[in-house]
């Protein structure tokens, strides 16, 4: 097969293209070369796709599939205006942040509503606008290529994983002693390893995978994930449960940021989001490996490890100190409750 990755130099599409390699296809990876290099066996075609003309370099050639994950509606458009007459399917992979209903639980593609589009032609969307201009996105590639295979991808985790939204659970899990953990132990959690992900989208370009798919792992409880992460690094975690508005009221912010924790949102507003009904997608091939092994993976591959309390931006999420105060608060109140009851 020849394949054609729109970027394929970092995370989830560079998984693709090493898997694409070792599968033994014939890939090309178009991209600006600024992010990261290529995979190793790949042939790199440099694209800038924010200027007019930016996929010259693909102009005239013929792929059997092309892959391509942008969140801008113009690079999509141009992107197809270039490619589609000589490509034999698409895959796109686009975010269940499409979806307007982020609170009723086990939405499915038919059920959920999606969010009404952002422009065609918008090259430049404010990050509030992610999800419209995924879904604008979506539209224009079912438009040019109604076989095409759609990926509404949930949390992407693993090695590689710019964010630190999931990493810093196996490694504050690591570290021993009391965590912190957010909400509920019946909380939904939901993601979709990078591993997992990238096989599935290049069994759906090899195999012509048509439809739209929500890309993530059946929804799970809280206090699964954290007891499965803590397989995953050997250790047992002894979790102290905070409620989200003692938390939100401590500014610690939910998802990521500035002093935040992954993975976490604050219910009700975002139980839907986090509990999508992925029967379509494991039907439709998508295989999600133990969480186990996800944890396990991240600890051993990851180039290093932020000292516990470290400021370093990758860490941004909640330190240690702020942790510890915010148990300290939560055991003092729960003291003075005590006392006042009894």
């Amino acid at each position: 097969m020849k394949l054609l990755i729109l970027g394929g130099t970092v995370f989830l599409l560079k998984k693709v293209a090493e898997m694409a390699v070792a599968a033994g296809h014939e890939v090309t990876v178009a991209s600006r070369g600024v992010s990261g290099p290529p995979p190793e066996g790949v042939e790199h075609v440099v694209a800038d796709r924010d200027i007019p003309g930016g996929l010259v370099g693909l102009a005239g050639r013929s792929f059997d599939s092309v892959v391509d994950v942008t969140c801008l509606p113009g690079q999509a458009k141009h992107a197809l205006e270039t490619l589609a007459a000589a490509t034999g399917h698409w895959v796109y992979v686009s975010s269940c942040s499409v979806y307007a209903d982020t609170r009723t639980r086990g939405q499915t593609v038919q059920t959920g509503p999606t969010l009404p589009p952002a422009p065609d032609d918008a090259l430049d969307p404010a990050p509030e606008e992610y999800g419209a201009s995924k879904v604008a996105c979506e539209n224009l590639v079912l438009a040019s290529k109604p076989d095409a295979m759609i990926a509404r991808a949930g949390l992407i985790v693993g090695p590689g994983d710019p964010t630190y939204r999931f990493g810093y659970w196996p490694d504050r899990l690591a570290d021993g002693g009391e965590v912190l953990a957010p909400g509920t132990p019946h909380d939904p959690v939901q993601y979709i390893d990078v591993a997992d992900l990238a096989e599935w989208l290049l069994y759906g370009a090899e195999s012509g995978l048509a439809g739209v798919f929500d890309a993530v792992c059946p929804p799970m409880t809280r206090a699964a994930f954290l007891a499965a992460v803590g397989r995953g690094v050997g250790v047992e975690p002894d979790l102290t449960w905070v409620p989200q508005d003692f938390l939100l009221e401590r500014d610690v912010a939910p998802w990521s940021g500035e002093h935040s924790l992954g993975l976490w949102l604050p219910l009700p507003d975002y139980a839907g989001f986090l509990s999508h009904d992925a029967g379509a997608a494991a039907a439709a091939g998508l295989v999600i490996r133990p969480l186990e092994e996800t944890a396990s993976t991240w600890s051993a591959t990851r180039p290093y490890r932020p000292s516990p309390g470290s400021s370093n931006a990758e860490n941004r999420c909640l330190s240690r100190g702020r942790e510890s105060t915010i148990l300290g608060a939560w055991h003092d109140s729960a003291r003075r409750y005590d006392s006042f009851t009894t």
